[in-house]
């Protein structure tokens, strides 16, 4: 992205995310071993009604705000306006738990309800300051609170669970962590609580309506397979779902990155026409998002089921499978996400309304369909069906407004660094018996190697924008 505040505000991201993942990585090794499937199922059975609630009270406001913020007109008004929209529905849910609170049976006999009223009342302040925040194009503010928030979270849930807290250990390092995160944010946060009109209110509303509508598709699309995981199975059944859909989400979150720095670009671009940056932005993204994503799936292939065995415990070795599946959905996460993210950009709600709508249906009925029958392996290809007839539409609906392209030549040198490494990675594997982690490590690291090597001498233009970014954080690459 040589586009420089994408540039810059890419690489903050990215750097937060690298180092995120790995502590992430680790922690969830940790979690595994020391409570098991069955805790870590319930942790994120948690986290998916959480979700779903939080869909009500965000209601779409937080979407809308950061478009008409990011728009630059009267910022003021708008957030004020949101903060006032957003505590009304908080208050009518919060109330609304309380009243109903008997019917919560499992957070209550875990001790969890009293951290999911916390989460909504922090997830108030956080989602306000965070924002304004991503409206502003503080993209960088927004990566390091994001960051500061999960390494607390983790901080506080590692020492839970050492004293044997168990899932409301896990809970309550949430929701400190998200506690955390938006007093970072606060500390650089500039826009005021102003007067607004009633036209602030309808201008929101008529843009976090349709927000809201695809918000609810896309929580029910995440959700849903967790959520009828559980139903159908067990706990410790949506534990090696969720841990193996961790393990793959490393193949994508480059991707995230870069749409957290694009989104208010890409609204800007489009209120000013101008389009050649935004098609430009597009391919960019695909072709770092790749560059990542392609090799992930080719060593999840060849060393996944090892990985799996000695990093989480022989419990979730039966999920490599599930997990060969999960990399094709992150994928073709990489293209669904930018479609669908350049769509909202660009003020194109109905139409995304729409394939969201076919999506959470497709979803639901293939997840009711093989749960039952295949288990896990079939919410997955569930998620993957559905994945790809979402980027189909998606691409249909955007391909109307923009010239969407792939850069051919960097994909094919991606693609023969990725098959190099193959051929090493698997020629190990079949000369070397994987009887231990670090066996397992070794090939990981090595192909590793080969293919940033490989694809950095295939590939002058992706050589060439890494020495900038390199020069631009103040590290020389030896050319």
């Amino acid at each position: 992205m040589s586009i420089e505040p994408i540039r810059r505000q890419s690489i903050v991201s990215l750097i937060w995310q690298i180092a995120f993942t790995l502590i992430g990585f680790l922690s969830t090794m940790y979690f595994a071993h020391a409570v098991g499937a069955g805790v870590l199922g319930a942790y994120f059975l948690f986290l998916a009604y959480l979700n779903t609630i939080g869909l009500v009270t965000e209601g779409g406001f937080c979407g809308a705000v950061i478009k008409r913020i990011s728009e630059g007109e009267e910022q003021d008004a708008y957030f004020s306006a949101f903060v006032v929209l957003r505590s009304v529905f908080v208050t009518v849910i919060v109330v609304a738990l309380i009243a109903f609170r008997s019917y919560f049976v499992d957070f209550n006999e875990a001790g969890t309800f009293i951290w999911l009223l916390l989460a909504l009342i922090v997830s108030l302040f956080g989602g306000a300051v965070s924002g304004g925040n991503l409206g502003c194009g503080k993209n960088g503010v927004g990566a390091t609170a994001g960051f500061i928030d999960n390494v607390s979270r983790i901080i506080v849930q590692v020492v839970a669970i050492f004293f044997g807290f168990g899932v409301a250990g896990l809970v309550g390092g949430f929701v400190v962590g998200m506690f955390v995160g938006s007093i970072v944010h606060l500390r650089f946060f500039d826009l005021r609580f102003v007067r607004f009109g009633w036209g602030h209110i309808k201008s929101l509303s008529t843009f976090s309506l349709w927000v809201f509508l695809i918000s609810g598709g896309m929580a029910v699309f995440s959700t849903a397979d967790t959520i009828m995981i559980g139903y159908y199975l067990n706990t410790e059944d949506v534990g090696v779902y969720r841990i193996v859909l961790q393990f793959t989400v490393l193949a994508a979150f480059t991707t995230t990155a870069l749409r957290s720095t694009l989104y208010p670009r890409i609204s800007r671009w489009g209120k000013t026409c101008e389009t050649e940056l935004i098609e430009e932005s597009l391919s960019r993204a695909f072709t770092y998002s790749l560059v990542l994503g392609i090799p992930m799936f080719a060593g999840g292939v060849l060393l996944g089921d090892k990985l799996l065995y000695y990093f989480y415990g022989p419990e979730f070795g039966r999920g490599y499978m599930t997990m060969l599946v999960l990399f094709l959905v992150q994928i073709v996460n990489i293209f669904q996400y930018f479609f669908t993210t350049y769509l909202t950009a660009l003020d194109q709600m109905k139409y995304l309304f729409k394939i969201t709508v076919v999506a959470v249906v497709v979803n639901i009925a293939l997840n009711a369909a093989l749960i039952p029958v295949i288990g896990i392996a079939g919410a997955a290809i569930a998620t993957l069906v559905t994945m790809v007839l979402n980027a189909i539409l998606a691409f249909l609906g955007l391909s109307k407004m923009l010239s969407i392209r792939v850069e051919s030549h960097s994909l094919v040198n991606i693609f023969k660094a990725a098959f190099v490494m193959s051929l090493i990675v698997g020629g190990y594997r079949m000369l070397v018996p994987l009887s231990n982690v670090w066996l397992a490590l070794i090939p990981v690291v090595l192909g590793g190697l080969v293919y940033g090597i490989l694809v950095l001498k295939f590939d002058r233009k992706i050589y060439e924008e890494l020495k900038g970014i390199m020069m631009q954080m103040n590290v020389m690459l030896i050319a």
